[in-house]
């Protein structure tokens, strides 16, 4: 297995650089494994392709303002940090630009909106990835300073950090929307539970992997960085007895998607399908994994050759995701972040 096998050519005009509005009027494209038929339609339509007693399966996770932009006293110099994972109090994992000047022992300065210094920080040490373990003198000031970290490839500014942000989101966390969630509105949610069809959130928050590019030709070298994730016992229930009872599991999201997944293989008691509970997933889906929980996928278009469209390659077989994506780019749908949505039936 190579890379290159998940390469496709995007023009540049089709990667969304802001959000559709109303959120549910985006593009849908209905992808299915079992005749590999595909067809198109508009976001709201969701619930006509959903059964009485489906599970759907959220993402809760918000975006915290992780970009932080400050100074290098000694030189006047501008710097950005994107904080990446809190590791203890002060500490964080960072990337930082540029690099090249932050070696261990740098100091940096973020200052607040008068100019004054806000946050005092030191590179504590330098990664082998070209990470870095930073330390930060007031965390407290990280709202107030910090921004909402977009894509890189979305160019233009956010104009209200909400839409960068899930309708149902509550728990602080993903350095990154998880995006697929970003279709929902409040009143497609009743709509979709009007229509007897089960809403379950979960919490995984979203790190650096959903956009740093795979470095090496043989994807199954590449280590995915860790995630904090949790599933209530309540949750984990409800899913238990959907799958039991034969009712689809619908995930919202490719981080749901690893989120359920892992919890499948801690669950504490064999004959269920999902053990409830928290923890860190590295887990890497490619082409030949085995499901356990997830039936279908509510998802965007994703980055070529990117973890995200290997997981929805295994999930959806290859050829068929290529032949769709092709099929995408050909009418034409936004791509990315802020792009349209494809449901994998």
């Amino acid at each position: 297995m190579s890379k290159f096998d998940f390469d496709y050519q995007l023009p540049e005009d089709l990667i969304a650089q802001t959000p559709a509005e109303p959120r549910d009027h985006s593009r849908l494209m209905i992808v299915s494994r079992n005749n590999r038929s595909i067809h198109h339609d508009t976001f709201f339509n969701l619930p006509e392709y959903l059964h009485s007693g489906d599970v759907l399966v959220f993402n809760n996770s918000r975006v915290i303002p992780a970009r932080l932009r400050g100074i290098r006293p000694t030189t006047g110099g501008k710097i950005e940090l994107l904080l990446l994972k809190h590791l203890s109090p002060g500490l964080w994992r960072t990337l930082v630009k540029p690099g090249r000047s932050m070696k261990k022992g740098a100091v940096f300065l973020i200052p607040n909106d008068n100019g004054e210094n806000g946050i005092c920080g030191e590179v504590v040490e330098v990664q082998q990835d070209g990470t870095r373990i930073v330390h930060l003198s007031d965390e407290e000031l990280i709202p107030t300073l910090g921004m909402i970290p977009l894509p890189p490839y979305i160019n233009k500014p956010v104009q209200d950090e909400e839409r960068y942000q899930t309708v149902y989101g509550k728990i602080d966390g993903s350095i990154a929307a998880p995006t697929a969630g970003l279709h929902f509105t409040t009143q497609l949610i009743d709509k979709i539970r009007a229509s007897k069809i089960e809403t379950v959130f979960t919490t995984l928050h979203v790190g650096w992997d959903s956009f740093r590019p795979i470095d090496n030709e043989d994807p199954r070298s590449h280590k995915m960085h860790s995630e904090y994730w949790t599933l209530s016992e309540e949750s984990a229930g409800s899913i238990n007895k959907a799958k039991q009872e034969g009712r689809r599991i619908l995930s919202v999201g490719t981080t749901t998607v690893r989120l359920l997944e892992q919890a499948a293989l801690q669950r504490q008691n064999p004959n269920e399908y999902i053990g409830y509970g928290s923890g860190w997933t590295d887990l890497f889906i490619t082409p030949g994994y085995e499901f356990n929980v997830v039936d279908s996928l509510v998802t965007n278009f994703h980055l070529p050759k990117s973890t995200l469209l290997m997981l929805i390659s295994a999930f959806g077989e290859k050829d068929l995701m290529l032949k769709a994506y092709k099929e995408a780019i050909k009418n034409k749908y936004r791509f990315y972040s802020y792009g349209d949505s494809m449901i994998i039936v």
